[in-house]
């Protein structure tokens, strides 16, 4: 029994110190995911005697000035509002009880009284519960569009690092937006963005008071309460 406490023990303190590791290479793929959008260089134009050529960044002019290629950049204007609540309640309850009257004549009613034979019983349950969880996330990012679809989606990701005198912020996001949403000053709301996958993060001193210590997460895992 203590070579399994121990073992576990050992178990949990390379898993506890494994995590921070697992934690930076996950933040280093995520940061290499969002990274600018490179655009490759032109290819040369096809030698067909045209002088107008379409691959050479052709821009109908009903488009403006509006994102449509990749690498142009686009602002998204951070809107994300989600409440929700739940609660649950219930009571309930049952009463019974009966009652024999027993002889008050004949040999019988020497062996019985009026307080032998007699039964009740009660039952009562009551139980609530409610669940409150709300979001806001308000600002602004700029991103570039990273690829584009023949029905006229796009895609775009980018990310905003602010470092403080406490420690360094991080906004990532990426996802599907539609031309047809994106505004004259290439801004569209967050709201517009389908599969969204917004990050906001931190590392520093701020970051690391808000965490568990490594023992301390070690009992919590083990605890069975």
């Amino acid at each position: 029994m203590r070579f399994a406490s121990a073992s576990l023990f050992a178990v949990s303190l390379v898993a506890l110190a494994a995590s921070p590791a697992l934690a930076g290479k996950k933040r280093d793929a995520e940061r290499q995911f969002f990274a600018p959008t490179v655009i490759a260089a032109p290819a040369a134009p096809p030698a067909n005697g045209s002088i107008f050529q379409a691959s050479m960044g052709y821009t109908p002019l009903t488009s403006g000035a509006r994102a449509t290629s990749v690498g142009d950049i686009i602002t998204i204007v951070l809107v994300e509002k989600t409440q929700a609540t739940k609660s649950n309640s219930a009571d309930t309850s049952r009463d019974g009880s009966i009652a024999l009257n027993p002889p008050s004549t004949g040999p019988l009613s020497k062996l019985f009284s009026a307080s032998d034979v007699g039964a009740s019983g009660s039952n009562s349950f009551t139980g609530k519960g409610a669940a409150t969880q709300s979001n806001a996330l308000n600002g602004e990012i700029t991103v570039t569009i990273a690829a584009t679809y023949p029905n006229g989606t796009m895609l775009v990701k980018g990310e905003k690092a602010l470092t403080l005198n406490r420690g360094d912020e991080f906004i990532q996001i990426s996802g599907l937006v539609r031309q047809a949403d994106i505004g004259p000053d290439n801004r569209i709301a967050s709201t517009r963005v389908a599969d969204a996958k917004i990050i906001y993060t931190g590392k520093g001193e701020i970051a690391r008071a808000s965490r568990q210590g490594w023992l301390q997460r070690f009992f919590s895992m083990i605890s069975p309460f």
